[in-house]
């Protein structure tokens, strides 16, 4: 049952420049209704919306050097 008090919260870490952090694993919705699953205990979550593979982070945000 969603909000039961036994589950446990889960961690996500805010970085000023950069990715979310969430501890997974996770399902997230996305704007269309559709559903992306990831298993892996922590992942990154694109906040600039410069990833080609979104919402999963693939450091695109970096400044090329």
């Amino acid at each position: 049952m969603p909000n039961d008090p036994a589950d446990e919260a889960r961690r996500i870490t805010m970085r000023r420049r950069g990715p979310l952090l969430v501890e997974g694993p996770v399902e997230i919705e996305l704007e269309d209704g559709t559903t992306v699953s990831s298993d892996r205990f922590r992942v990154a979550l694109c906040t600039c919306r410069r990833s080609r593979r979104y919402p999963w982070c693939d450091t695109s945000h970096r400044r090329k050097a």
